[in-house]
Parts: structure tokens; sequence; C-alpha cells
């Protein structure tokens, strides 16, 4: 089938885009895995990044559309709602019944009959690996699949805004020590255990990014009061006892039966102290999950020399390591965290930008620099 573009930019990355689902597929059958959803092919990718991104761009009584569209067969989804009549894909219907559809964790659902594409209905429930694309600003699309460990966000696998396409680089986790986080969102060494520590500091990254009021979580090492080197006294909001909420649930035992409850109440939990870095200055959580204040303003520790370089990384195709001046990276918020880590080597920060850019800051002992890695496009 060939057709004319009406947004060059799902013509641009289309094969691309088929190439690495395809890739997924064929490492996941090697691994295994099953349940796995069909693969759509790249003039079926280039027309739904199309009606995507048109949808975006539309508004229906005055709010701007939140839809994600999933590749798959009726037969694929569990128990969904099925429409007695589909629905063409189309910017202008979809946009009118977005309003329905548009709570975290609802797809419609896409399919192919005689070479056109269609809307079947809509469903909570899709295989691995399917094919995703979502909705969520103006000019703003997202191409992502389910986990491999079916665990919080799914993996990014483009984000195209406007004109600009980012495609994330799987293997390119920026530097020889990057951070474990980092490998786990590209999906690198997945772990397959329920109580996933990793997955929650994904959630908290997510979550205090959604608030779009900026923010900075430290993260420190338990058994350790070095931090407190690092901000100033006396501290604006310390926490005593350690707030464990958290902490409690990441130790409970967690079965096939109480798992959703669980996870629920992780993400209960995750809000919670996520909300926290609204408030002017940061938060500081050690690696047991437990807050230890908020509101704290950074400082340079007594003694120490100010930072002069980072080297910055993002994972996408055609992203480079490059070291730059810390002030480049961002504004005060960033320049404190890099200055904080670079002060406590042995800590991690997290800062997420009113704009909606997310840093995470880590010491590289390969580099002996403080590394600052952009992963925003892989937390829409």
């Amino acid at each position: 089938m060939t057709r004319e573009s009406t947004y060059q930019a799902a013509k641009t990355v289309a094969h691309i885009v088929e190439e690495i689902f395809q890739n997924h597929r064929s490492k996941a059958l090697s691994n295994g895995k099953d349940y796995l959803a069909d693969i759509p092919k790249a003039h079926q990718i280039q027309a739904i990044i199309e009606a995507a991104f048109w949808i975006s761009l539309r508004r229906e009584e005055g709010h701007s559309p939140r839809i994600s569209l999933a590749f798959l067969s009726p037969e694929q989804a569990g128990q969904p709602i099925s429409f007695a009549q589909p629905i063409p894909l189309d910017p202008t219907m979809l946009t009118k019944i977005a309003p329905g559809f548009e709570r975290a964790g609802v797809h419609l659902g896409v399919w192919c009959k005689n070479e056109e594409l269609y809307v079947w209905g809509a469903t909570f429930q899709i295989p691995n690996l399917c094919f995703v694309i979502d909705v969520s600003e103006p000019g703003l699309v997202v191409i992502k699949h389910r986990r491999s460990d079916a665990l919080g966000k799914f993996s990014n696998v483009a984000v195209l805004t406007g004109d600009e396409v980012k495609i994330v680089d799987d293997y390119n986790a920026g530097l020889t020590d990057s951070p474990t986080l980092l490998k786990k969102m590209l999906d690198q060494g997945s772990s397959t255990d329920t109580n996933d520590a990793l997955n929650v500091l994904l959630q908290l990254a997510v979550s205090m990014r959604a608030h779009k009021r900026g923010g900075t979580l430290l993260f420190v090492p338990s058994g350790s009061d070095d931090w407190r080197q690092s901000v100033r006294h006396p501290l604006h909001h310390s926490i005593d006892p350690a707030f464990s909420g958290l902490s409690d649930r990441m130790r409970e035992n967690v079965s096939e039966t109480n798992f959703t409850v669980w996870r629920n109440a992780i993400s209960k939990e995750v809000e919670i102290i996520s909300g926290l870095t609204a408030i002017d200055g940061a938060i500081v959580m050690n690696d047991k999950y437990e807050l230890l204040a908020f509101g704290e303003k950074i400082r340079r520790k007594a003694g120490g020399d100010p930072i002069e370089q980072v080297v910055m990384t993002e994972p996408v195709l055609g992203g480079e390591a490059l070291v730059v001046d810390p002030a480049q990276n961002g504004g005060t918020r960033h320049l404190s965290a890099a200055q904080f880590v670079f002060d406590q080597r042995d800590a991690m920060a997290l800062v997420a930008s009113q704009d909606g850019k997310f840093t995470v800051f880590t010491w590289s002992e390969y580099e002996h620099m403080v590394q600052a890695h952009r992963i925003d496009a892989l937390l829409l």
C-alpha cells in the first residue's frame, strides 16, 4: 500500500520503528517469551503516527485529546469493549471519542482489514511488545511497548515533537558505569522480581515529572549522615523518625493473589513522596527508601571545590557524551544537584524541570566526573 505522507516525521521514522520492534520480537522469542503482539508494517506505523499527531493538535470542547492507540486484534485483548461498528482511523472521529478513553491504562485497539486501519474498541489488556502510541500533549506523540517485566511504565521507543524525532537507543546507556536505573529503563538486564526497587525509582521519576513544578530528589546511602555536609543548616524539614511508608511496602512479601493491592499501595506511597519534590528545595531519601528530609537547600561542602565540568549524555540515536560546563545543563536546581553529587560521590540526584526535562546525576569513577543523564525521552 502506498500513500502520501501528511506528517513527514512519521515517514522518516516508520521503517526504523518497524525494525526496532522486529528486533525486540526476535530477542523475546529467543528468550522463550510468549504472549507477543503482532508487529505492524512500516506503512501502518506511518499511518498510526500521522493519525495520532493530527489528533494531538485538535481540541474537543476546549480540551486537548489524551489517548493511547495500540496495534492489536480483538482476540489479543482479553475482555475488551468491542464497537459494533468499527471507527476509521480518522483524527476527527477519534477526537470526538477521546474524552471517554483518556484514563491511564486504557488503549484504543487498532487493527487492519483489507489494507485499511480501523479502531475496533478499547482494552486494558495488551500483549507483550504491543506497539502503542500515546497522545499526551499537543504536537507530541510517544511510541512505546509494554515492558518485558509487565511492571510499571512502558518502554519508550521514539518521541516525536513536531519535526523533531528522538529514537531511544537501547544499547546506549551513555557511559561504561552509567547507573543501573538508566539501564533498567532501557530494558537492559531487567529483573523478573515483582518487588523491584529499580522500578520504584522509575515510578518516582515519572511522578516527579508529572506535577510540572520541578523538583530534586537526593538518593543517599543508608547508615551515613555525610549528606548533611552538603545541605544548609539548620535543616528546614527533617523527618524524625525517618518516614518508612515506601520502605515498609518494599519489604512486604508479594504473591500473585495480592500483587495488584501491593502495586497500588506502592503507587500511593510514590505519589506522597514525589509530591514533596514540588516544595522549594530538595527531598532526601536513603537507599532503603526511607524519607529523611524535604525542602532542603543544597550547598557546597565546607572546604570542597566548586564543580567545573559534567559529562552529559542522552540515550538516543546520535547522542554523544559531551563534557560541558554544569551551568549548560540547566538552571540553579541542576547546578546544585551536580555539586551535591560532586561532593557526595556515592549519592544520586534526580532532577525534574518545570519544562519537562529530567536529569539523573551520578558520579562516574570511569570518567572521574559527574555524569548528567538526560532521560526525559524515556519518561514521557
